[in-house]
């Protein structure tokens, strides 16, 4: 049975994440510091070549793929960009922590949008839609092993979506560059719609290491521990 191998990769670091502020929707690029991190954890980790990029069509998605995955084939998805945080947008959580509206963005829930924002509830419909548009093409383009490079939030919202075993969804946060690899088969989609985590990805590069076993892989996966993450940055 053919297994469709797909790594989720977040986008390296924007000046807007170095300062704390919400850029959901807000296209910035990559800064400095986040091209050379991505250069530094291409030489030290091995990220593989890959069939095809999906990509959320912000410009730090679109950098990211170019650093990770050069003149490797690259489609848009629109619905894989970050949530929009409406009157949130590039203000950090310090500077709004008082307001009433922001208080009650806090308490969450699926239906508890930023003011002028999205939904957590129109989140997931869009990754919802991503995902069946990305599997999809894969099986009709005959791809075994391709790549996403979107935002944290959404990565953590395919995860919890579709992939099994389960996870609390604040242990799925991943740095900026890294993230999870997963793997498709068309029964498991086709029953329930839900992929197998394998584990997180990059993996470390070591020239001396034996070939690793299937069983084994998971024990092996760059940064092994989850780091939390603040709710007031970008996903």
């Amino acid at each position: 049975m053919t297994g469709y191998r797909l790594k989720l990769i977040r986008h390296g670091i924007t000046q807007g994440n170095l300062d704390g502020k919400y850029i959901g929707v807000t296209d910035l690029p990559l800064c400095s510091e986040g091209a050379e991190e991505l250069y530094n954890k291409l030489e030290e980790n091995d990220y593989g070549s890959v069939q095809k990029v999906f990509i959320s069509p912000l410009k730090r998605c679109r950098e990211t793929a170019a650093i990770l995955y050069p003149n490797t084939f690259i489609a848009e998805i629109p619905e894989l960009i970050e949530m929009n945080f409406g009157d949130f947008e590039n203000k950090k959580a310090e500077d709004i922590m008082n307001s009433p509206e922001y208080k009650k963005f806090l308490k969450g829930g699926l239906d508890n949008p930023p003011p002028n924002g999205e939904s957590m509830r129109e989140v997931v419909e869009r990754c919802v839609s991503a995902m069946e548009q990305i599997v999809s093409s894969m099986v009709q383009e005959g791809l075994t092993n391709c790549a996403v490079i979107t935002h944290g939030g959404i990565i953590m919202n395919l995860l919890s979506c579709f992939g099994l075993p389960k996870y609390n969804p604040n242990d799925l946060v991943c740095d900026f560059g890294e993230g999870y690899e997963v793997m498709i088969t068309a029964s498991m989609w086709q029953r329930s719609s839900a992929f197998e985590i394998l584990g997180r990805f990059p993996y470390i590069n070591d020239d001396n290491a034996e070939p690793l076993d299937e069983d084994d892989i998971n024990s092996f996966y760059y940064n092994e521990s989850i780091e939390s993450e603040s709710n007031g940055e970008d996903k």
